[in-house]
């Protein structure tokens, strides 16, 4: 990736109790996901891939256009930063993912989203 296309992905997981069925297998949690570009071109998020893993190694696949319904663009050293959610039969799993990019230069390129980890209180150390 050159030095002209380089987006930062930063997500921060939170388990939402109140809307989790335990009993029913049912773990929500919310992810806050910050995307900053650290580039010299500014670029405009197209679409979305996520990859959703629970404990039981069930994936869900995710694609689509934009983010919570917007195409952000974001000029070098612009942040956009958006809460969404997903739904597990564990309480632990892993998302992981890429946004598709177009710089305003006409260079497609993908935004990695490192790794992260759901998980409710106290079942990780």
């Amino acid at each position: 990736m050159s030095e002209k296309n380089k987006i930062l992905v930063e997500a921060t997981p939170y388990y939402i109790e109140a809307q989790s069925v335990p009993e029913q297998n049912r773990y929500v949690f919310a992810y806050t996901i910050t995307i900053t570009n650290v580039g010299s071109s500014p670029a405009k998020l197209l679409t979305r891939h996520w990859l959703i893993t629970d404990a039981n190694g069930k994936v869900q696949e995710v694609n689509g256009e934009g983010v919570v319904g917007e195409h952000p663009h974001l000029n070098p050293g612009d942040s956009f930063r958006y809460t969404s959610g997903a739904v597990l039969e564990t309480p632990v799993g892993v998302m992981q993912g890429k946004y598709q990019m177009l710089s305003d230069h006409g260079d497609q390129f993908e935004a990695f989203i490192p790794r992260f980890t759901l998980s409710i209180p106290r079942t990780l150390h």
